[in-house]
């Protein structure tokens, strides 16, 4: 007898559901298919029925790109500080101390130089789950870091951006950062290096108006949120009414905001030709 069916007493037949791990099946919330998470984890959180992207972790796209997921991490034990003594609602460095134990880092953003199909590269990426991916003064510290380190290795960089943007408990500190990551994109830029930047949702203030928009190539996941305010702001302050998908990815890419879309699991071997092609002299 299969050990979902039991009969409990004469003539009555009960069913029982196997037992789960709780936390083992997720609803996509685009198609509503229920998926088993260990399918989800094996296609890198890509609904294998719609192809809505959840959001993941940096770690996850560090194994996505990375051969081998072997790699050198720079910058690793920076953290942030609390200059201004930021108490609203909740004390800054206990937001800190909050954070770093859920993701196990210490602040938004990973640097590393590792391998992409064999290819070096200075690979830089933001969690969104660390204080919404805000950028401070160590985000931004770290991320000039990426760009120095690729500049002087001439090596190719990537940058994956997950944000809210700036990070309000830093004040002028955290706005600071905008100008000093652009400034040293473009150096970069002027030394000829190459610069690709994934957006994935969401990207935007401070971000948007920094590293986001400044890549050699700038590509996006699908229905991707990308934008410097966001659409309610927008809406009130123009007063009229915005056109469908405003602020996606799509939408962006048809106005020329962005140069691709490219399905995660297609990821690796994208940025793998985009390298290839715009490197075949070096």
């Amino acid at each position: 007898m299969p050990e979902w069916f039991r009969r409990t007493s004469k003539n009555i037949k009960t069913f029982y559901k196997r037992d789960t791990q709780e936390g083992s099946w997720l609803k996509c919330p685009e198609c509503n298919e229920m998926i088993y998470r260990k399918v989800l984890e094996d296609k890198f959180y890509v609904c294998n029925n719609c192809s809505y992207h959840f959001r993941i972790n940096r770690d996850l796209y560090i194994k996505l790109l990375i051969d081998n997921n072997e790699f050198v991490e720079f910058g690793k034990e920076i953290t942030s500080k609390d200059p201004l003594n930021f108490q609203i609602p909740k004390k800054y460095s206990e937001q800190l101390d909050h954070y770093k134990k859920i993701t196990n880092k210490n602040s938004a953003v990973t640097i590393l130089q590792g391998k992409l199909n064999g290819k070096d590269i200075v690979l830089g990426v933001m969690d969104f789950n660390f204080i919404g991916g805000s950028m401070g003064s160590v985000v931004g510290h770290k991320l000039g870091m990426a760009i120095d380190l690729a500049d002087e290795k001439k090596l190719p960089l990537v940058i994956i951006t997950a944000s809210g943007g700036a990070r309000m408990q830093e004040g002028s500190y955290s706005l600071m950062q905008l100008a000093k990551t652009s400034s040293k994109l473009a150096k970069f830029s002027k030394n000829g290096g190459l610069y690709i930047v994934l957006l994935t949702d969401p990207t935007t203030g401070g971000i948007s108006a920094s590293i986001a928009m400044l890549g050699d190539v700038i590509l996006s996941e699908p229905n991707a949120l990308i934008g410097f305010a966001g659409p309610r702001v927008i809406k009130q302050t123009i007063g009229q009414e915005l056109p469908e998908g405003f602020q996606k990815a799509e939408f962006l890419l048809k106005k020329g905001f962005i140069d691709s879309i490219i399905n995660r699991n297609d990821l690796k071997e994208s940025i793998s030709n985009i390298i290839n092609i715009l490197t075949h002299n070096e």
